[in-house]
């Protein structure tokens, strides 16, 4: 048979390199690799349709998915998944030192389907008891005016949101506008001035993170991996081939970031933050796999849900390609 040569578009991340350098190869698949920001990888790939495989928003990808649009076909590999308490940016002079400070308060974001969002608002209404009606929300770009939802918007009854184009997230909390910016990237006054004007509503949001996954059981995922489903429809094969090839690359990454004798990244602890995530996560600190990650893509969807991003919560099965919801063992 002879191999397929696909194309595929993924940020540049360590435990995805030895596949699209070819250290770890694909089973009957040559890649042509483009190294792209996030950012710009989900804009074309969302309008266009650009490549066979790419790295996907999970979040506006479950949106897409309950809405009927099956044109692309996620594997359950998460190149990126990250605690999210870190995105709750006040004044200092706000008066704001909780999350239940919040309450009848404005939030703005820069999308109401970006994934860290859902993460966000699921965390103030599920653990900190803020109903999202509560909330008058505002959506802008962060540091540059014009940015605009993604994905269509069903909103539970009672939320507010309004819609700022010609405005900034960083420049309304300055002036007071909004008490809040809820964002995966900081505002620029944060970048320029940490700490002064500008806080971050949990300081210590690490301790915070943990704590709420021992209380949760939840890893936030933040992208996946989407093939066209059209090439998967051709050659269904594909999809097992590139999630073994995918975890191959991520545990040879684990095993160079565990390895003491060698500065794998420049981070002088990095062995113990391996042994942290160890004693936290399990052996398998940077799961794949659906079984391994079922709570987390539960409550993704479910939040989903409850956001009016989903007209109702997918089973993590729905998401993926059914080839590859179970591995063989020997």
């Amino acid at each position: 048979m002879p191999r397929l040569t696909l194309s595929i578009a993924i940020g540049e991340y360590d435990h995805v390199t030895d596949l699209v350098t070819g250290r770890v190869p694909v089973e009957g698949i040559d890649l042509v690799v483009s190294h792209l920001p996030t950012e710009e990888i989900f804009y074309r790939s969302l309008l266009h349709r650009e490549w066979d495989i790419s790295e996907v928003s999970i979040g506006k990808y479950v949106a897409l998915r309950a809405a009927g649009d099956d044109s692309v076909t996620a594997i359950p590999v998460f190149p990126s998944r990250a605690f999210r308490h870190s995105m709750f940016y006040v004044r200092e002079d706000g008066g704001i030192r909780s999350a239940s400070d919040l309450i009848g308060r404005t939030i703005g974001i820069p999308e109401w389907g970006q994934t860290a969002g859902i993460y966000g608002r699921g965390f103030l209404a599920d653990t900190a008891g803020l109903p999202l009606a509560s909330i008058e929300w505002v959506q802008a770009g962060l540091n540059d005016a014009g940015r605009t939802e993604k994905v269509k918007l069903t909103l539970p009854q009672g939320v507010r949101l309004r819609p700022e184009p010609t405005r900034t997230l960083n420049d309304m909390l300055l002036s007071g506008e909004i008490d809040c910016a809820m964002t995966a990237s900081p505002p620029r006054a944060f970048v320029q001035a940490p700490g002064k004007g500008i806080v971050r509503l949990f300081p210590d949001y690490r301790a915070a993170e943990e704590d709420w996954y021992r209380a949760t059981g939840i890893y936030p995922i933040m992208h996946a991996v989407g093939i066209r489903t059209e090439v998967l429809t051709r050659h269904p094969w594909v999809a097992m081939n590139l999630y073994r090839a995918f975890d191959e690359a991520r545990r040879r990454s684990m095993a160079r970031m565990d390895n003491i004798g060698m500065s794998h990244a420049p981070l002088p602890w990095l062995k113990d933050t391996c042994d942290r995530m160890r004693a936290l996560f399990g052996a398998d600190w940077f799961p794949y796999g659906v079984d391994a990650n079922r709570t987390t893509l539960e409550a993704l969807c479910r939040y989903a849900h409850a956001q009016g991003l989903a007209d109702r919560a997918l089973a993590p099965e729905a998401l993926f390609a059914p080839t590859v919801l179970s591995t063989f063992k020997v």
